[in-house]
């Protein structure tokens, strides 16, 4: 159940309605091709959504998805760019309707149609994970869809999202979680030593090699390899990576015995791989290979609704036993609600643990005012004190008063008006 925070602070309509976009090409070598998604990728490449066989299209053109007002249009780094009109974009919320060009095709963007979901009144854990958004709800399902298939995985999203936590789920809810969960963190390793982590090596095959070393495939077994951080792989390792997952047998760095590949690979990265493949810094075959279905985290800042049910669930996770509204001032759950988080659900979990550790956070300093009214305050009240202390001096004669001040007296006058201290 919701706590009272949770009520007084969470924006929950009553329904959520979930948008299908619909693209259609209006012209060009492929017109009449149509596709619908609630995202579509637009490419020459096959695992697009919408594929074309437009020269002049690069593989993977744009991405668009229906959003507050319009379609958000992506162009993924292509050769010849995105149009609206005259206007090339790199990003931009088009409305429905509005014709797009890229190469030598013009498409239009439609709503295909809406059903309406119950927003849940209470946050749903999942394998780790805590939602009340409906597009994680629906991550979830996805998830347990794809679990139980062999089918590689690609997760997509920023930092500090979850993808651990979607491939842990994964492993976990598949057919092989008796098995090794095995984990290659590819921008954490120096290149020399990738193959090496990936496929092992044998003793002696090079300097520092005094044992045989079993690399993660052969480590998981039947499991998962986890790929992390997909796209730091160096050129030479995704060579060597796709031929392993193309033959499905490796040998160890310095060996000559072939060991079969059994393990299932996941994948993430928070790069966009399909602009990586548009500009040459990683391989479209390996691509391929490893998105078979592909998983996308939402930003935190794209599910609100999440905020404070992840606060209440990492206090408790952080040994805190008291409600979150006891635990935390409102105006703190309020500043945390509306943070916009670019380090995602991490980011607020370091910062619900700095809370826990150290207290909340100072209150936000009171607004500063602009330089002319701060001294025009300053101002009144030097002038209300001097001209007390010199009407004192003069017994009250307004003339003496001016002559002490060497001030002119109907100026003299004019100040001891404004500030109603006419003697």
């Amino acid at each position: 159940m919701p706590t009272d925070a949770e009520t007084r602070l969470q924006r929950r309509p009553p329904v959520s309605a979930v948008t299908t976009l619909g693209v259609d090409v209006v012209a060009g070598p492929d017109l009449g091709k149509q596709a619908t998604g609630e995202t579509v990728s637009i490419g020459t490449a096959p695992g697009n959504a919408l594929a074309l066989a437009d020269f002049t299209v690069s593989r993977f053109h744009l991405e668009a998805a229906i959003v507050a007002g319009g379609v958000a249009v992506r162009d993924l780094g292509s050769t010849n760019g995105t149009f609206v009109g005259s206007v090339r974009i790199q990003q931009a919320v088009v409305p429905l309707g509005a014709p797009v060009t890229f190469g030598g095709t013009t498409v239009q963007f439609r709503d295909a149609g809406r059903r309406s979901v119950p927003a849940p009144h209470s946050a749903q854990g999942y394998e780790g994970m805590i939602a009340r958004a409906p597009a994680m709800l629906k991550l979830f399902e996805e998830v347990e869809r794809v679990a139980a298939s062999n089918a590689s995985v690609l997760i997509v999203g920023e930092s500090g999202t979850g993808k651990e936590r979607v491939a842990a789920a994964l492993h976990a809810r598949s057919g092989r979680q008796a098995q090794p969960l095995v984990t290659i963190d590819c921008g954490a390793l120096a290149s020399m030593l990738i193959a090496s982590e990936l496929f092992g090596h044998e003793r002696g095959a090079f300097t520092g090699a005094d044992r045989m070393h079993a690399g993660a495939f052969e480590r998981a077994g039947a499991g998962t390899v986890f790929l992390d951080e997909l796209g730091e792989l160096p050129a030479a390792d995704q060579a060597a990576l796709l031929g392993v997952l193309e033959r499905r047998r490796f040998r160890r760095v310095g060996g000559t015995k072939e060991i079969e590949v059994a393990a299932r690979v996941i994948a993430a990265t928070n790069r966009d791989l399909r602009s990586e493949v548009n500009a040459g810094r990683f391989r479209a075959d390996l691509y391929h290979r490893l998105a078979v279905v592909t998983v996308r985290l939402p930003a935190l800042r794209e599910r609100p609704e999440d905020i404070l049910p992840l606060v209440a669930y990492f206090a408790r996770e952080l040994g805190a036993a008291e409600p979150m509204e006891t635990l935390f001032p409102l105006p703190l759950l309020t500043h945390w609600e509306q943070h916009p988080w670019p380090g995602n659900v991490r980011e607020l979990r370091n910062a619900v643990e700095a809370a826990l550790v150290i207290g909340p956070p100072p209150s936000e300093p009171a607004a500063v005012p602009s330089y002319k009214d701060a001294r025009a305050s300053v101002v009144a009240s030097f002038e209300v004190d001097y001209l007390r202390r010199l009407l004192a001096a003069a017994g009250g004669n307004v003339s003496q008063a001016s002559r002490i001040a060497k001030m002119d007296r109907s100026h003299l006058i004019d100040l001891l008006h404004r500030h109603g201290l006419k003697a």
